[in-house]
């Protein structure tokens, strides 16, 4: 029996099951890292390698997300959904009973796979479910409170698994959700019944799009190591490049392009993804330097370190809650540029960390001044993102905003990690014998160029991003003047 979401409970309930698949998504970017330990013992795994662990999940997810997005539009939207988190939730069985390095870093990748095609018809669904307006401002307002927080929490609940059942559950954990989701889909999620789904499908441009994109992503999270001026980083780096041209080409010449040019004619939808880029800079890093402070600064355990995030939760939660009715009366451009002050006043903040910090005077307060701005940056993003396209494309704008976000993130932190590694080592070798003021150093340097991402982003969405289209869409908001979605 198809679902009827003609009720006011029967969306609360399919906004609930999509949030949760969105928060699995997320943390599982990030639950593996307090477990990194406990894996490279048990596997057997080298330390050069056991990045490998988080890198194959990131690649796969950054490298497939467009082109999830454009199959959601294509073939249905909730099959594609169930069809990725089914993908997911096998992948996470596989994971947890690993015997080596290869069958986990495979199993791994396979998760990233299944997230890229679930997390984009996700989204999609809730902009097609929910009408434009406050009533979508508030289910994007649940959906970027949970991608938020997801980030942190991840962190979080990696510890407590890896501490009280084993590195295994960071992976099983995944699997009696995805059976509920899997299980309640079909009961509170309606087919799309676009007429895209007839048409032919761009194979030429999938396969170069997916490689090209992988082999970016690739090429920036391994930027550190092979070294950014490398024979071999500018080579991967040449290589995506001419496969993203070939895309473009391919697209261009197409009568059924996998992502047709003119979407970028909309000038609100490529303003939020050059920030939405910037954002994800910002973010990822800035979990990635908090963590490390919490852990070699200032001595923290996996498990308290975990804790450590839940005031930034907390305060993504709240913002985010409250980004709802403040683009609803403002419109999504002040909203989104006042969320990128905040982080970016965060981000200068922690570069005032020291050696001989704690928790409540180093962190503390940037932790949650950040996390409102995150929090406050997430739904204006994300509505602007979707802003002026039609039903038929709301696959392919989930897809562009997450996939943006996500390389945003790998070329931060091959930024932010070169920048810390290089003014750690500039210490050491200037004189330095504390290995404590040397991390700092670095984490400091690191975490001010994390400001300036977030600077540069207010500046680019108070110029990229349509006053007009921002104001318009407080004006209907508030007027209640709303588009039927259509499913």
């Amino acid at each position: 029996m198809p679902a009827d979401l003609t009720t006011g409970r029967a969306r609360n309930l399919a906004l609930a099951l999509l949030a949760l698949t969105q928060f699995v998504v997320v943390i599982d970017a990030s639950i593996v890292n307090v477990a990194l330990p406990s894996i490279g013992t048990a596997l057997h795994i080298s330390q050069d390698h056991l990045s490998w662990v988080v890198n194959a999940y990131v690649l796969a997810f950054g490298g497939f997300l467009l082109l999830g997005g454009r199959l959601a539009d294509f073939l249905g939207r909730r099959r594609m959904f169930v069809a990725g988190i089914a993908l997911f939730t096998i992948a996470s069985l596989l994971g947890g009973f690993a015997q080596n390095e290869t069958w986990l870093i495979a199993a791994r990748a396979l998760q990233g796979l299944g997230a890229a095609i679930a997390s984009p018809a996700a989204l999609s669904i809730v902009t097609t479910t929910f009408a434009e307006g406050s009533e979508r401002n508030r289910a994007l307002a649940i959906w970027g409170a949970v991608a938020g927080a997801g980030g942190a929490a991840g962190v979080l609940l990696g510890g407590v698994l890896t501490e009280y059942l084993g590195w295994e559950w960071v992976l099983f954990v995944n699997v009696p959700i995805g059976a509920l989701i899997i299980w309640q889909a079909p009961k509170r999620l309606t087919e799309s019944t676009s007429g895209a789904q007839n048409r032919a499908f761009d194979l030429p441009g999938a396969v170069t799009v997916s490689a090209g994109l992988a082999l970016l992503v690739y090429t920036l999270v391994d930027a550190d190591k092979a070294g950014w001026t490398s024979t071999t980083t500018l080579l991967r780096g040449l290589g995506a490049l001419a496969l993203l041209a070939a895309f473009t080409v391919i697209e261009w010449r197409s009568r059924n392009p996998l992502l047709p040019l003119s979407t970028f004619s909309l000038r609100t939808l490529r303003g939020a993804n050059v920030v939405g880029l910037l954002v994800g800079m910002a973010l990822v890093s800035m979990f990635f330097l908090i963590t490390l402070y919490l852990q070699q600064v200032l001595g923290f355990s996996a498990l308290a370190a975990g804790f450590a995030y839940l005031p930034l939760s907390v305060s993504i939660i709240v913002a985010a809650t409250a980004a709802s009715t403040l683009v609803t009366r403002l419109g999504f451009k002040p909203v989104l540029i006042a969320g990128l002050a905040f982080v970016a006043l965060g981000l200068a903040w922690f570069s005032q960390v020291r050696p001989d910090g704690s928790f409540a005077v180093d962190v503390l307060g940037p932790s949650v001044l950040a996390g409102l701005g995150l929090g406050l940056s997430f739904v204006p993003l994300t509505i602007a993102a979707v802003t002026g396209t039609t039903p038929e494309q709301a696959g392919l704008a989930s897809g562009l905003i997450n996939t943006t976000q996500q390389i945003g993130g790998a070329l931060g932190l091959a930024i932010l990690a070169s920048i810390a590694n290089s003014a750690t080592t500039d210490a050491l070798t200037s004189g330095v014998r504390d290995l404590k003021v040397a991390l700092t150093d670095g984490f400091s340097d690191a975490f001010l160029v994390g400001a300036g991402f977030a600077v540069a982003g207010i500046v680019l969405a108070a110029v990229l991003i349509s006053n007009r289209d921002s104001r318009e869409h407080s004006q209907a908001a508030q007027c209640g003047e709303v588009t039927v979605p259509a499913v």
